[in-house]
């Protein structure tokens, strides 16, 4: 499986595949042609001939609208061309493409608009960091205002490709067209929502030059992970398949039960629930397939731990109904200590999480083997609260979900799954991974608790964190995309079998 169709480019590392591109001898008047064109053949296979407005910018970004413009006019479209800068700074290619303009080229106004049936967006792409000036915002004003159809040009103008951040306001496109590789602002919030249906295009651009480019986020696709992921073999038996432990809370049976459920059905050999006497009968009247243990009541923590001196249970989970409250939150953070203490692979998410707000080094401090935490945005700030105020996020900007991920997961030294319609997972050693094939009806309680169990499982299985981490996020949105409207939680593990057939058809070649 090809994992560079998945790789994500900075604009940065976008300029250097330009540039390494026309080493290897593409003209660059020829790649700004080639982005041109594709943007005007996605253009004419989703609307039909109309009136265009292209707004042109000073850069690059601009240089494509001029070929834009040019091209639409020879097929035949009625063309309105307007540019904003300075001419006698465009880049030579873009001087090229703008000489090559026969008709007039119109100032920036809100006048242009009238008799528009379609808007060309070629003011700024992906390299932009700063807030638009005052012209350039006064024509984004006038795209909203108008609701107009909008043709983005890599990205809206306005959007951070790096952050995926909108730098004040900007006009939602309809449809957008980037080149070569996906960014990573077309995945993340708001910049995904702002782009509309994304197309992207082959411009010309070597794949080679992708070896020099050290590149360390991808697209989340089973192409990054499935000929690591943990099928069945016919000679093996449970015991290949290892054995996950899911350390059930009090007050909250049902999370730590949906987790052991979801591990058991992604296909953990075994699963044992253990949780205090009080509650123990909760769990071994409503579990089946699922072990239940007691933890003597007064000694819970020595209990816990004399469990983990079974070498078998090789994979842990901690958090999902856990418990914060009073004895709770003792007894929670002691089991996270202890899980991590037997160097195995630890899940730790939700209430494991809190338990250490206020504390955090301590709970980094102990971990030293494989280890994934799940925090949502909230537990994220409540366990590093320091990141936002971090150096290397004052360098760009305190939404950039990536960097706060990558930043986390090298403080703490474990995968950090950071949850939400874009999920990031981020590895210490700096790669990212974005998913992106989340429906909204994923949110739902419980949901979370369901991702865990997921992870422990593959981790149960022999699944390395990082690419368990990527694959249980992205089947765990997949069982509830074949779900749909209507989704709670304990649909998702019943939708993995189907999910999980689907996934082997078509992306495993060969038996494991």
């Amino acid at each position: 499986m090809r994992q560079d169709s998945q790789m994500l480019l900075t604009p940065a590392e976008m300029s250097l595949a330009d540039s390494a591109a026309v080493k290897k001898g593409v003209p660059a008047v020829s790649l700004m042609a080639a982005a041109g064109f594709a943007v005007v053949e996605a253009i004419r296979r989703r609307w039909s001939k109309r009136t265009v407005l292209v707004l042109c910018g000073p850069g690059n970004n601009g240089g494509d609208g001029f070929v834009i413009a040019r091209l639409l006019h020879i097929a035949g479209w009625p063309v309105c061309l307007a540019f904003h800068g300075d001419e006698t700074s465009l880049s030579k290619e873009a001087m090229h493409h703008f000489k090559a303009w026969q008709g007039r080229v119109e100032t920036f106004s809100d006048a242009l608009f009238d008799g528009a049936e379609l808007v060309v967006d070629a003011m700024f792409g992906a390299g932009l960091s700063r807030p638009l000036d005052a012209r350039y915002r006064d024509m984004v004003n006038a795209m909203i205002a108008r609701k107009l159809p909008i043709c983005a040009v890599d990205v809206p103008s306005g959007v951070d490709g790096s952050t995926g951040e909108a730098l004040g306001q900007v006009a939602p496109a309809a449809l957008t067209v980037t080149f070569f590789r996906k960014k990573p602002g077309h995945l993340l919030f708001p910049g995904r929502a702002l782009c509309g249906e994304l197309v992207v295009a082959d411009i010309g651009i070597p794949e080679q030059v992708l070896v020099d480019i050290n590149v360390q986020t991808w697209e989340n696709s089973p192409e990054l992970w499935c000929q690591h992921y943990p099928w069945p073999r016919l000679e093996g038996h449970k015991f290949h398949r290892g054995h996950a432990v899911v350390f059930g809370g009090e007050s909250t049976t049902g999370a730590s039960r949906l987790t052991a459920r979801s591990a058991l059905r992604i296909g953990a050999g075994l699963v044992t629930v253990t949780a205090p006497s009080r509650v123990w009968p909760i769990y071994a009247a409503s579990l089946t397939s699922v072990m239940a243990t007691s933890l003597d009541e007064g000694r819970e923590q020595e209990a816990f731990a004399e469990l983990l001196t079974d070498a078998r249970h090789n994979a842990i989970c901690i958090g999902p109904g856990a418990g914060l409250q009073g004895e709770e939150k003792t007894r929670t953070r002691h089991a996270v200590l202890s899980a991590l203490a037997t160097k195995r692979s630890v899940v730790l998410d939700a209430d494991a999480l809190s338990a250490f707000a206020g504390d955090p080094h301590t709970l980094f401090d102990a971990i030293n083997g494989s280890c994934v935490m799940t925090p949502h945005e909230g537990e994220f700030a409540r366990l590093f609260p320091d990141i936002n105020n971090s150096p290397e996020i004052n360098k760009v900007h305190a939404t950039d979900k990536v960097t706060r991920a990558r930043l986390a997961a090298k403080q703490s030294g474990a995968v950090v799954l950071l949850k939400g319609a874009d999920t990031v997972i981020a590895s210490p050693d700096g790669r990212a991974i974005i998913n992106s094939n989340a429906p909204a009806h994923l949110a739902t309680g419980g949901s979370g608790d369901v991702l865990a169990g997921f992870i422990v499982g593959l981790l149960a299985q022999g699944m390395a964190p990082f690419d368990a981490a990527a694959a249980a996020v992205w089947l765990h949105s997949e069982a509830a995309n074949a779900f749909g409207i209507g989704l709670i939680a304990e649909d998702l593990p019943e939708c993995l079998p189907a999910v999980l057939s689907d996934f082997k058809q078509r992306y495993c070649s060969t038996e494991n």
